[in-house]
């Protein structure tokens, strides 16, 4: 015998020594045993059930996921039924048993000279298999060609159709057709054909294109007289334990094959060099990795690196940061997704995700970089005032910004010299409202709240804000929340507030601006769409209380969509009504006149409201 362990095991092939030598290494064997000696050999010095052993060993280690069969293809022919399992179906011992029990036959001295009717060696196997078909009659011929072989297969009603007989005799004749193929492979004819299957399980792998078995060798493309049909399609049924899915051939399970190599990259970002030498271990050969890892939904390849591609756009912001390796503009991530998500979008999740940093004025970092994170220019400046102890030069505070951030010296200066500092008397700045120490007193926004767009006071004195629900919301992304509003909220810049619902925490979060991280979980509870509206707001426990309203209707009165935006829902007796209702949500008093109460609602930006009011 002529055949080495790797032969006759095809994985063998395909597995990376540094993986085989620690299991199946001996002493009193050649280095890489298993590929460069006959196992006749080899079971003669170690004995077969060591042999078999060994394989075992390395099944369960390496391949667990793979059927038997596919590890040792003779299987398939001595025990069919055993070889559809996998090692982790049947552990150790059984799969030595099995393994032993093919090596020992293989190995058993023929009783009596072989039989002249063998097959030739020398014999085409395109003429071995059109010798099997040639003795069947046409019908059977027919229901091979148009049913067992077909890549559009007949139907039993048309096949009986056809020859004029019961679906059932023609379920039978297909039956009787396989019985007679799985007959002629266990027999001496097709020994050259079942090599072939081994060799072409160990060449295809766990997986490749479904393409590469026509293109394999050159007769696969040829036509069977017999059939009418290319020999490589009679080949893949003799290919049992493969599946095809989305164009590729897998071994074992498609669905579990796809989460090994997921797992392989749980991580983070690997080169694309070292992710196809992983991928091999799974039994996929080198030249098909990279291709593998293509198809593989939830993995990508970025700049030469395999990333985990998850459905949710933070995650993926995340693995094109970490294979860049740099902070990037939203521009630049967007452009490196390649995927249908807004600017806006994208922009809002790196500001609410805390996995991100602002770096920059307009960039973007990963949070376990570290660095300084950039908050705006005003509060950069308080940052550098409370760095130099609580005063500071303003040409010292250009310098370091400047030098720093893509910010320019206009813009710092006139930052410096606008709302929120103060001159000391040296002619430096500090940061309006503190004592010459440094220590602040409480954030006043520039705004009050009673002068923040969309923001509304209900009868008991709570001031709610007003989200008119678009596509961002529902998609779960984050959005800006108002200064003043946010204030109200007893937040300031740096600050962090986490607000508690049923269907989980909503976090808003003070960087350059305040920014309330996702509610779709709410939005969903409710069940609203584009165009509807959610009033919120904090109870002093911590609880996000919430006011659906949906969208209004297209008929309503204009005074009713006016009032309908800031909550009030019940009907009204007069436009006098409708504006003292109005003036009283925005923080005005009663005596408020109709020009009084427009001209604060175009100073907080309401002009929806404006217009409804005819304003």
């Amino acid at each position: 015998m002529n055949l080495s362990l790797s032969d006759l095991a095809p994985p063998l092939r395909w597995t990376s020594p540094v993986q085989i030598a620690p299991i199946v290494e001996e002493p009193q064997l050649p280095e890489a045993w298993w590929q460069t000696i006959p196992l006749d050999r080899a079971c003669a010095v170690i004995t077969t059930q060591t042999v078999a052993g060994h394989l075992a060993d390395l099944a369960v280690a390496c391949w667990g996921h793979l059927l038997i069969g596919d590890i040792l293809p003779l299987l398939r022919f001595s025990d069919p039924a055993e070889a559809e399992r996998t090692p982790e179906m049947l552990g150790k011992d059984v799969v030595q048993k099995l393994f032993s029990g093919v090596f020992e036959r293989l190995l058993e001295p023929p009783s009596e000279p072989v039989a002249a009717t063998v097959a030739r060696p020398d014999k085409p196997l395109p003429e071995l298999i059109d010798a099997l078909f040639a003795a069947l009659d046409e019908r059977q011929r027919a229901i091979a060609r148009d049913r067992l072989y077909a890549s559009q297969r007949a139907t039993l009603d048309e096949l009986a159709q056809r020859f004029s007989v019961t679906r059932e005799r023609i379920r039978q004749i297909e039956r009787d057709l396989r019985d007679h193929v799985e007959a002629w492979l266990g027999g001496p004819e097709a020994v050259s054909l079942v090599a072939h299957v081994t060799w072409l399980r160990g060449r295809l792998g766990s997986a490749v294109p479904a393409d590469d078995l026509a293109a394999a060798v050159p007769w696969h493309r040829g036509e069977l007289r017999t059939l009418g049909i290319p020999a490589w399609r009679f080949v893949r049924t003799l290919l049992t334990g493969y599946e095809q899915a989305d164009g590729w051939l897998i071994a074992g399970g498609a669905d579990e094959l796809r989460e090994k190599t997921r797992q392989l990259f749980t991580d983070g970002p690997r080169p694309i060099g070292e992710a196809v030498t992983m991928v091999t271990q799974l039994g996929i050969r080198e030249d098909v990795a990279e291709r593998w890892i293509l198809a593989v939904p939830q993995l990508r390849v970025l700049d030469q690196h395999v990333v985990p591609w998850p459905r949710s756009i933070n995650e993926k912001a995340e693995a094109v940061l970490a294979v860049a390796g740099r902070p990037m503009t939203p521009e630049e991530i967007q452009e490196r997704i390649g995927e249908d998500y807004s600017l806006v979008g994208i922009r809002n999740q790196l500001t609410a995700d805390e996995r991100f940093r602002r770096v920059d004025r307009n960039k973007y970092g990963l949070t376990r970089w570290g660095g300084d994170e950039y908050l705006g220019i005003r509060e950069m400046i308080a940052r550098e005032i409370e760095r130099a102890g609580g005063e500071a030069s303003v040409s010292t505070i250009v310098s370091n910004l400047t030098s720093r951030y893509d910010v320019s010296e206009s813009s710092v200066r006139a930052y410096s010299g606008g709302p929120g500092f103060e001159r000391t008397q040296r002619g430096w700045i500090r940061v309006a409202g503190t004592s010459p120490t440094g220590e602040a007193e409480p954030y006043q926004p520039r705004r009050d709240v009673s002068e923040t767009r969309r923001s509304f006071r209900s009868r008991d004195g709570r001031w709610w804000h007003r989200v008119d629900v678009n596509a961002e919301h529902l998609r779960g992304s984050g959005s800006p929340l108002p200064t003043g509003f946010a204030a109200y909220l007893g937040m300031a810049p740096g600050g962090q507030l986490t607000a508690a619902t049923p269907s989980g925490d909503v976090v808003v979060s003070w960087h350059n601006q305040p920014t309330m991280g996702s509610i779709r979980n709410v939005l969903a509870d409710f069940k609203a769409g584009e165009g509807d509206h959610v009033f919120l707001t904090v109870s002093d426990g911590g609880e996000l209380l919430t006011r659906y309203l949906p969208a209004a209707a297209p008929g309503m009165p204009p005074l009713n969509r006016a009032l309908y935006l800031i909550g009030y829902t019940a009907p009204v007796t007069s436009e006098l009504e409708g504006l003292r209702l109005i003036g009283a949500r925005i923080g005005l008093p009663d005596t408020a006149t109709r020009d009084e109460v427009l001209a604060r609602l175009r100073e907080r930006g309401d002009r929806d409201i404006v217009g409804f009011l005819g304003g």
